[in-house]
């Protein structure tokens, strides 16, 4: 297995459909300006309420991107 150097970035994701969806939001904004991305982990689900509901889902994650090998 080689080394591999990497940088973390955290992003949150929202969604009005699931903790999914929030994360695969965060993850395809992430591509749009990271290459390379790797692994990502949850730091934190939460959501916002409206009239007693769930409104949307935000789900903080922090996404590893190798940087060099």
């Amino acid at each position: 297995m080689s080394n591999h150097t990497y940088k973390k970035i955290e992003l949150v994701g929202s969604s009005t459909k699931s903790i999914e969806a929030a994360v695969q939001n965060a993850v395809a904004q992430a591509a749009t300006t990271e290459e390379n991305l790797r692994w990502l982990e949850v730091v934190e689900t939460r959501a916002h309420l409206e009239n007693g509901k769930i409104a949307h889902w935000q789900v903080t994650v922090k996404i590893g991107a190798t940087i060099a090998s």
